[in-house]
């Protein structure tokens, strides 16, 4: 058996998805390919995320990951999605399969489970007293849903639309609250999911002045993998958890719901840590193919 898979996003050129899903396959002996649905490259806005879901179902892709911008633009067009994923309100993962009415698309979050993963991991012994979260779209969705799972006792939600952080703390009343960079001050740590500091959209989400040597600082971008934000941290004595280990750990939950397999977390950290660095791949990995 064979799996197609792909990634559906915009600005996804360098990601390394591909490469880290399948050198995993070539691990365990799979027939794996992955493909990059940039809708930047295509020329197609956010808002045909939906269409290209029901029509890479007709085309025989195993399943899907979604990432920016259009993680909740495909929530409503699938035909059900997990508990986890109607309560984040983002769908990072789409599964096809084959049901009595025809194919079904089936939508998951990863993404939460990768960063509560990678944060239990790295930052075991932090304080989760008062968090602030950067950003209340799809990631930061999952993001406090993660937060929530790990403890976090008081989570402030800053967006650039005010509108979608209150909508985002209103799922967790007595937790999340909207607030201001102001809040940064009597914050134990700060996590970033919004797309300030990745490829594309260069930048630093907030005031630098405003960390401290006390704070913890998360970033859930990994393209770069050093962002501004972290740099700054790491200079003001901070600190610091960068995107990797979530993206990993996102994409492990997600090679699973596609394969049924069980991949080997650590081995594909490690593939991580190569490829991130730019090291060439082992003889034969990357190199599943479809009839292959």
């Amino acid at each position: 058996m064979g799996y197609l898979v792909g990634l559906v996003g915009s600005g996804i050129g360098t990601s390394l998805s591909p490469a880290l899903h399948e050198r995993e396959a070539d691990a365990l002996g799979l027939r794996y390919v992955y493909k990059l649905i940039d809708l930047d490259r295509i020329g197609l806005p956010p808002e045909s995320a939906p269409s290209l879901v029901r029509q890479a179902s007709m085309l025989g892709f195993t399943g899907l990951n979604v990432t920016y911008p259009c993680k909740q633009l495909v929530m409503g067009h699938l035909d059900s999605v997990s508990v986890e994923a109607a309560e984040i309100g983002a769908v990072n993962t789409v599964t096809f399969s084959e049901g009595p009415g025809g194919i079904r698309a089936v939508g998951h979050n990863t993404d939460w489970s990768g960063f509560a993963g990678a944060f239990a991991r790295r930052m075991p012994d932090v304080s989760l007293e008062r968090v602030v979260l950067l950003g209340a779209g799809g990631a930061g969705s999952a993001i406090a849903y993660a937060l929530r799972h790990l403890g976090v006792k008081h989570l402030t939600i800053i967006d650039v639309d005010a509108r979608r952080a209150g909508e985002l703390a209103l799922r967790y009343p007595g937790l999340a609250t909207v607030g201001t960079p102001e809040a940064l001050t009597g914050a134990d740590g700060v996590v970033n999911t919004s797309p300030v500091g990745m490829v594309g959209h260069p930048g630093i989400p907030i005031d630098p002045s405003l960390l401290r040597p006390s704070m913890w600082v998360a970033d859930v971008v990994y393209r770069p993998l050093e962002t501004e934000l972290l740099k700054a941290a790491r200079d003001a004595g901070c600190r610091t958890l960068d995107g990797g280990g979530m993206v990993v750990g996102q994409a492990a939950a997600a090679f699973e719901l596609f394969t049924g397999e069980q991949p080997d977390l650590e081995r594909m950290l490690r593939h991580f840590a190569e490829l991130a660095a730019g090291r060439p791949l082992a003889c034969g990995a990357g190199l599943s193919r479809l009839g292959g």
